[in-house]
């Protein structure tokens, strides 16, 4: 992005104007793309003096003054005041430059240009300023269009992600969002997958930093987010900070006026209730879900995890992963995450487990890192972390009653992956996300363990093959005809018996049935399927289909 709401010294020397003056570049060749604010013309010995920085400064020499020293003042001068380049007209002032003018011009880094033709500097001062004008023009519709992408993406639900994504789109760099005392609230990246990690970039940041907070590398664009009431005299409270790197290149004018406009979008989102503690679960939840997908390294998600506030120490990590099928009413942005990732971040701290602790509202997951001190404490860590995440959902009054699940929801199921240093803790999380989406409608458990779930898994995957279908359509057609017509149903002796492996007298106690009246249902189970319920291919053959069941409808 080249537009920067104005020209530049060589944009400026391509123009009619100039061009038609024969420019030649004495000094400063490596300084054209400066730009220019402005354009002046003079003849004034006080001529610096009236100057802000930034102009093209337009003169035969008439004001510079005929003796080498006040021509060595006149250019450190103008050099001070910061101006983007010193044109000079030759004539009969000046029918070639001075030694002492060209000289300091160089050493000071000011580009120096003479005219060999006679311009009208009325001419060249419309021509620069209607390109300006222009220029401002062309820069303010890139920040209306920004302006208007982060509003549609708000307006589309995608929350404050969403608008620092589109800005972190525009400006091809990474964007923070931290609170007003530097804690990181939620980043975004560019696309692009060879830009550097954003939470490593802020890890940087963070630690050049430590001494003095508010300071921030050169280049960067900061912009606060205002929020919070404002006092009379006052010019109100701080709530974030958006922080804008320039990580791959240089940041604009252009990109500031669009982080202003984004700011004051942000401020609406971030006086919503809990909507700064729902942004950090969330950018918790994207780190374990990039984690997970094998978009971070293993060696280098330490460092990110304590960015995020998580230090495991040196045992191994217990990937678990809730999911909510139907998420209540209640988890929708501006709090509802909120509320549920601080009671189990409670419930965790309660009961002495370090947890990284995240959310990722579009697949309906709550994504957690345990930290373990051995590998033998995996079975009672992974009960005290699924109880935590329930008791959450209950405190939160969120989780679905039995009259509810009876009407169809699908309550939250709880899967524990593999525990493991960081390759092993991201292949557990991915595993266990996956399982979760299998293992709905499973008979309730407080947790799943995803080794003991990957027929459920490769079932699922195969939901959409019409050859799954047809092998449940085999395997237990005939039965589901005959509990769509008759009492009692027969589907769930079956499903009781399979699970008992067998076992007549516990698959009874659990129906709560006779012998007599279980034989009989088993005998007519086996007519109606036309096989034995004692071989163990069909046995096998008839636990998958139920298992298919649950996925093929």
């Amino acid at each position: 992005m080249e537009n920067q709401g104005g020209i530049t010294v060589r944009r400026a020397l391509e123009l009619p104007g100039l061009r038609g003056g024969l420019p030649e570049v004495l000094t400063g060749e490596d300084q054209l793309d400066r730009p220019v604010r402005w354009v002046h013309a003079g003849e004034a010995p006080n001529l610096p003096a009236l100057l802000k920085g930034g102009e093209l400064l337009l003169t035969t020499g008439l004001g510079i003054g005929a003796r080498p020293a006040d021509q060595r003042a006149f250019v450190r001068r103008l050099a001070e005041r910061g101006i983007a380049a010193l044109v000079v007209e030759l004539g009969p002032r000046f029918p070639q430059l001075p030694a002492a003018l060209v000289d300091t011009a160089r050493a000071a880094g000011l580009p120096l240009i003479q005219l060999h033709r006679e311009v009208p500097f009325v001419t060249v001062t419309e021509q620069v300023h209607t390109e300006l004008v222009n220029s401002h023009y062309a820069l303010l519709r890139q920040v209306e269009e920004v302006d208007r992408r982060c509003t549609r993406a708000l307006l589309d639900g995608g929350g404050v992600p969403r608008v620092l994504r589109t800005l972190a789109e525009f400006a091809a760099e990474p964007v923070f969002l931290e609170t007003a005392d530097g804690r990181l609230l939620y980043t975004a990246a560019p696309p692009g997958d060879d830009r550097p990690d954003p939470l490593q970039v802020w890890e940087g940041l963070r630690s050049g930093r430590t001494a003095d907070r508010d300071r921030t590398p050169s280049g960067a664009v900061v912009v606060d987010v205002p929020g919070g009431s404002t006092a009379p005299g006052t010019t109100g409270s701080v709530r974030a900070r958006l922080v804008l790197l320039p990580v791959s290149g240089r940041l604009l004018p252009v990109h500031r006026l669009a982080a202003e406009r984004a700011s004051g979008i942000l401020a609406v989102v971030l006086m919503q209730a809990r909507q700064e503690e729902e942004l950090a679960a969330r950018g918790r939840g994207d780190f374990l879900h990039d984690l997970a997908e094998g978009r971070i390294a293993p060696e280098d998600a330490p460092a990110q995890a304590r960015v995020l506030g998580f230090r495991p120490g040196e045992g191994p990590m217990l990937p678990v992963v809730m999911r909510l099928a139907d998420p209540p009413e209640g988890l929708t942005p501006g709090g509802g995450w909120a509320v549920l990732v601080r009671a189990v971040a409670e419930e965790l701290a309660a009961v002495g487990v370090p947890a990284l602790l995240g959310v990722r509202p579009v697949e309906g997951r709550v994504p957690v890192l345990a930290g373990l001190r051995t590998e033998a404490e995996r079975t009672a860590v992974a009960g005290r972390v699924a109880a935590a995440l329930r008791a959450g959902l209950e405190r939160t009054g969120l989780a679905a009653s039995p009259a509810e699940g009876a009407a169809g929801r699908l309550g939250p199921v709880v899967v524990v992956g593999g525990a493991g240093g960081w390759a092993a803790a991201a292949a557990g999380l991915r595993h266990a996300a996956q399982t979760a989406t299998a293992a709905q409608g499973l008979p309730d458990q407080p947790w799943y363990d995803a080794r003991r779930l990957d027929i459920d898994l490769l079932l699922w995957r195969l939901r959409d093959h019409p050859d799954l279908g047809a092998f449940v359509d085999r395997a237990l057609g005939p039965l589901l005809d005959h509990d769509r017509r008759a009492k009692p149903p027969l589907l769930p002796t079956l499903t009781a018996y399979l699970a008992h492996a067998g076992r007549k007298a516990e698959t009874a106690r659990e129906l709560h049935l006779n012998r007599q009246t279980l034989y009989n249902r088993l005998a007519r189970i086996a007519e109606l399927l036309g096989t034995d319920l004692d071989d163990p291919h069909t046995v096998l053959a008839l636990s998958l289909a139920l298992r298919a069941r649950r996925h093929v409808g």
